[in-house]
């Protein structure tokens, strides 16, 4: 295939990629003390990775040979997978700091994880039906409210 083609194949899905690099972009200029620390290492992850893909693009355009876009993808590449790898191991640390934290908060150590989304569920599970039926046989049973 053409370098020309796959110059615009790069330009089109670095285009299209902007539903991740926008937000990554919006987490990088939030400041240090909005984002946590492996956020923002894998926001730069990811606008690195998009960076490399249009690199690709230009290096395309400009060369005829194929060393020099191989040579783009490879360092791209490997600076990709090492901020995610750096950025997964912060939010490995992020998350036992949390739970360090909060061991210390409750009386009996820390909730299991998700104790208190299957709580929530629960109590919408019987909350909803009990509103619904309220809702229909209240006026169904001719009750009005004194106003």
């Amino acid at each position: 295939m053409a370098q020309p083609v796959l110059a615009l194949g790069c330009a089109l899905v670095t285009g299209a990629g902007c539903v991740w690099y926008l937000p990554a972009l919006a987490d990088l200029r939030a400041g240090a003390a909005d984002r946590p620390p492996s956020r923002r290492t894998a926001a730069f992850a990811c606008l690195t990775g998009w960076g490399t893909v249009a690199a690709v693009g230009l290096t395309l355009l400009v060369t005829a040979s194929w060393w020099a876009p191989c040579a783009v993808t490879a360092a791209g590449g490997t600076a990709v997978t090492v901020l995610r790898v750096r950025a997964a191991l912060r939010r490995a640390g992020e998350r036992r700091e949390t739970a360090r934290l909060w061991a210390g908060l409750a009386p009996g150590g820390p909730l299991p994880p998700g104790s208190v989304r299957r709580g929530a569920v629960a109590a919408l599970a019987v909350a909803l039906p009990v509103a619904v039926a309220a809702a229909v046989l209240v006026p169904a049973a001719g009750v009005t409210l004194a106003r």
